[in-house]
């Protein structure tokens, strides 16, 4: 990072992140929830013109509005410490907002997995293909139990997620890639044709879906967890091309 990025934080605690973002960063807001954390936090960065403290639930801010209200311009990119039970639906709102540069947040180390792993995996999923969309993902290191007061019964891990920087698909485009995943994936231990029938079966037959899939150069065996992104775009020009599905 450098003096002229713009750093959203979520979950700062008592702010030792927070001052070490301020160092490397040309703005921070620092998004908070405990209310009675915000005073200390304001009275800590007093004397830091680059840091500012909301209070807030990140899931519930307009993040692409708080971003260009209080960090306009310049490479945008998240920090962030997140608690485990929003960790989904917080990194969904990160890629939805499309607008940073780099994600780097600390998770449930299980969580982390799925979001980094490789097709096949059993840690594979319709996440990790959502994810890796907008993102390449790393996993810099793990965190025990002992680094945390007080002590949390799993590992964590450090993520980076980095932008791809341009659109695989039109928006038109991603609703379909998205719907496809989705099915690939709603039953797991059936093959490609059976998931995408069970899916899409009020639109086309099952021989049209083992068409659709044979066409893609899969056989009638392969199953959704085994296709890569570069599958996934191939598949979802397949099914449109189809027009069978609306």
């Amino acid at each position: 990072m450098d003096l002229s990025c713009s750093v959203l934080e979520v979950g700062p605690g008592f702010g030792a992140l927070t001052r070490e973002l301020s160092k490397v960063a040309g703005h921070v807001v620092s998004v908070e929830l405990d209310r009675r954390l915000i005073p200390l936090l304001e009275d800590e960065f007093a004397a830091c013109s680059n840091v500012e403290i909301v209070q807030g639930d990140i899931l519930r801010l307009d993040i692409p509005k708080l971003m260009e209200g209080k960090l306009p311009g310049g490479s945008r990119h998240v920090c962030a410490n997140l608690p485990y039970n929003i960790t989904t639906p917080a990194l969904s709102a990160f890629l939805d907002a499309d607008m940073f540069e780099s994600i780097t947040v600390m998770i449930q180390k299980e969580v982390a997995r799925r979001t980094c792993a490789k097709p096949g995996s059993a840690d594979y999923g319709a996440f990790t293909v959502y994810v890796n969309y907008f993102m390449t993902t790393e996993i810099l290191f793990d965190v025990p139990p002992a680094c945390f007061t007080p002590r949390p019964k799993v590992f964590s891990s450090v993520v980076l997620m980095k932008t791809k920087g341009v659109r695989l698909l039109a928006v038109d485009d991603e609703v379909m890639f998205f719907r496809v995943v989705r099915a690939a994936f709603g039953q797991r231990r059936k093959t490609l044709v059976n998931s995408l029938y069970a899916a899409f079966g009020n639109y086309m037959s099952k021989d049209d879906v083992a068409e659709i899939v044979k066409n893609c150069g899969f056989d009638k065996f392969t199953r959704g967890e085994t296709l890569g992104l570069e599958e996934f775009l191939k598949l979802t020009d397949a099914v449109k091309s189809s027009k069978k599905i609306s």
